[in-house]
């Protein structure tokens, strides 16, 4: 299987507010990114977004490092997910999880690919973080640009 580096990243301006989503790949000297935003939504939500697209873009099963800068994605990747789905999509207060339909996304992506799941510090210079972060605002800001945020 070929081997990918997914880099990624959400914004939000306003939490809930409009928001932006980005991802970085990497294969090989190969680069591709997309980002994307929503008018009304949350920073979690955006990252998982960027997590959720930057996998599913991948055109074959692949061994996958995923690196984000938010601790919730990679904890809810590495440490909850399985747990979660054990007991029927709650959490550990018997709740129903949160994001679901995104988590649900990534536990697809998860059995297709074989997923390592990393967190970087985010706003340190890794210029691959850089440029997702650089994408997802400017997908924010071209939502305000076309008058899409009320």
């Amino acid at each position: 299987m070929r081997e990918v580096l997914i880099y990624t990243d959400g914004a939000c301006s306003g939490n809930p507010g409009p928001g932006g989503w980005a991802w970085v790949q990497l294969v090989g000297d190969s680069q591709k990114e997309a980002s994307g935003a929503d008018p009304s939504t949350t920073n979690q939500r955006m990252e998982l977004e960027a997590a959720a697209d930057g996998l599913e873009s991948l055109t074959e099963p692949s061994v996958v490092r995923l690196i984000s800068d938010s601790k919730y994605v990679v904890q809810g990747l590495n440490e909850w997910m399985d747990n979660w789905i054990r007991n029927g999509w709650r959490n550990a207060s018997r709740k129903p999880v949160a994001n679901q339909d995104l988590w649900q996304r990534l536990h697809t992506q998860r059995e297709r690919h074989q997923l390592t799941a990393e967190w970087t510090r985010g706003h340190a210079g890794n210029p691959y973080n850089e440029r997702c972060d650089q994408l997802a605002v400017a997908a924010v800001d071209q939502l305000r640009a076309n008058g899409a945020d009320h």
